[in-house]
């Protein structure tokens, strides 16, 4: 069998999304995180599945890529990285608190919530957003499909418009090195397009 006319077509419905993405959300979220960057405040991010893959990659780019080039340090710290409290949270509580429960007593005025549903529509997702906007802090939605519950509660959006998992994950992660590279590339004087 060949592959190649499906090849294409999933390249072409990539790039259909790229050509939408909204530049003034992504703007507004990069206000938000160098805000945060400023003011010293933490940046927690989440998600499930491959989402908690994308939350870890995050921050990883921003806590190792671009702070490893200034002097003060973005603070990201991925609610999915400790396994053991994740797990124990699950079973003694319930999975839909393993992030509100990290984010009770440690959330402090300020501090920067990324909130990461392909759905829009993870309960878990869901609860640890809704107690950051109790708290005043501001949430970054980033979604895929028609953006779910999580979408019409967050104050920013990095919204995928696809009807697809697969192609809602890969935008998912060209936002991260979007913001990564540009962030580099204004605070750090990195180019990553130059040869």
């Amino acid at each position: 069998m060949e592959y190649q006319e499906m090849i294409r077509k999933y390249i072409a419905d990539e790039m259909d999304v790229l050509s939408r993405l909204d530049v003034e959300a992504i703007n507004a979220v990069m206000r938000e995180l160098k805000g945060a960057f400023d003011r010293g405040s933490t940046v927690y991010v989440f998600g499930n599945g491959g989402s908690s893959a994308t939350a870890s990659h995050y921050q990883n780019d921003f806590n190792k890529g671009i702070s490893e080039h200034t002097e003060q340090k973005f603070r990201f710290c991925c609610l999915n990285d400790n396994i053991a409290t994740v797990m124990a949270v699950a079973n003694d509580i319930g999975f839909e608190e393993v992030f509100r429960f990290q984010l009770r007593g440690r959330l402090k005025p300020g501090d920067l919530v990324l909130a990461i549903s392909g759905s829009g529509n993870s309960k878990n997702v869901l609860n640890a957003a809704e107690y950051a906007k109790e708290q005043g802090n501001t949430v970054v939605a980033i979604t895929g499909y028609d953006g779910g519950r999580l979408d019409e509660l967050a104050d920013c959006h990095l919204h995928a418009p696809v009807m697809s998992m697969q192609i809602t994950e890969d935008i998912h992660m060209i936002f991260d090195h979007l913001m990564m590279s540009i962030f580099c590339k204004t605070m750090c004087q990195i180019d990553h397009l130059k040869k």
